[in-house]
């Protein structure tokens, strides 16, 4: 962690093939979108920078399957001397490497702020029915096959998490405990 050194350090496994996240790419994005895309330089987080070069799809579905990649050698992370530039950053993990993980993404029990400040409606009426999504088959670093229930984790730009009281080594779970977005806020403005 480059804000602190003294929090410890961990091995972070590089190979050909990576995961990111589905929303981290687009085909066709909007203007100041600086995540993946093909022809566009983003910056793999401590790693290098690539540029998405090609990309195939699912012929029934038309869902984007693969990407096909570059990397910039000389922009090692931390020793970069390459000069290209790249405006977006994404978190990754080695697809040759990642263990299945499930997460469990709580979110707001209910749908109101204050469900029981109706004079009309019991707060049952505002459960929010979204308040847990199951992710089966996430992937995740190595590194986290062994922790221990209770052990918090920052997972990049999805929020914090702990590991679940039922999780094993050979089926770690991780619950959501605060996302990284203030949605009360966000439903305010709007």
């Amino acid at each position: 962690n480059p804000e602190d050194p003294n929090a410890g350090t961990r091995e972070v496994l590089f190979s050909r093939e990576l995961y990111i996240e589905r929303e981290d790419f687009m085909v066709n994005p909007p203007k100041k979108y600086f995540r993946m895309a093909p022809g566009q330089h983003v910056r793999l987080k401590s790693a290098y920078i690539v540029r998405c070069d090609s990309y195939n799809t699912d012929p029934s579905t038309g869902e984007v399957r693969e990407l096909f990649c570059s990397y910039v050698p000389e922009s090692r992370s931390g020793s970069d001397t390459s000069g290209v530039k790249a405006k977006g950053t994404l978190h990754w993990v080695s697809a040759q490497h990642a263990i299945d993980a499930q997460v469990r993404l709580y979110d707001r029990l209910f749908s109101d702020e204050n469900p029981d400040g109706h004079e009309d409606k019991d707060f049952l009426d505002f459960i929010n029915p979204d308040s847990l999504k199951v992710v089966a088959s996430a992937k995740v670093e190595p590194g986290l096959k062994n922790t221990q229930p209770g052990d918090r984790f920052q997972f990049l730009r999805l929020g914090y998490f702990c590991t679940d009281p039922e999780s094993t080594s050979s089926h770690v779970i991780f619950n959501r405990t605060v996302t990284l977005k203030d949605s009360w806020a966000k439903e305010r403005e709007s």
